[in-house]
């Protein structure tokens, strides 16, 4: 793919890209429209490994926003990061739902990053049609019993999505 097409595509060689989930009667790609400069702190990870794909993430890398516990869950949307890992203190707040005992100032073991609206797509691909999709075979959401709520994408995976959000 020329370096033309990947630009329109949203996309480029030097881009990591990512998939972030969330429920949408929780956090929904609408409600980060309407948040203060359409930008959120992406907290509550409570998963090493997603915990570890956070920590991973570059400014400017780009994260397809999944609504995950919906009928029929699907894409949303494209959000970028903006500010890259920092320690997610919601862990050390005995009120918060994110609260972990473990978590101190000295150790935070969570992590949390930035990330602001790009895109809300004008349709969800649902998970139907992202597993009918051939090109996206290979996609850790379509793995059988992958929970992970943060996993990384391929550039050709992110650049199928948009596709289908284009069709």
């Amino acid at each position: 793919m020329s370096a033309a097409a990947t630009s329109r595509l949203g996309y480029d060689a030097g881009m990591q890209y990512w998939l972030i989930k969330s429920e949408p009667d929780v956090f929904s790609v609408r409600d980060l429209a309407t948040a203060p400069r359409k930008t959120t702190q992406w907290e509550g990870v409570r998963n090493y490994q997603a915990r570890n794909f956070l920590r991973a993430m570059r400014k400017g890398d780009r994260c397809l926003f999944y609504h995950s516990n919906a009928d029929p869950p699907g894409v949303a949307g494209v959000v970028e990061v903006v500010r890259e890992a920092y320690p997610d203190t919601m862990a050390q707040d005995p009120k918060s739902d994110y609260h972990d005992p473990k978590a101190t100032a000295e150790n935070p073991i969570w992590s949390l990053v930035d990330v602001k609206l790009v895109e809300t797509f004008a349709r969800e691909i649902p998970l139907d049609e992202l597993r009918a999709t051939k090109a996206l075979a290979g996609m850790e959401l379509l793995r059988r019993g992958s929970r992970l709520s943060v996993h990384p994408v391929t550039a050709a995976q992110f650049a199928t999505v948009l596709r289908l959000a284009k069709a």
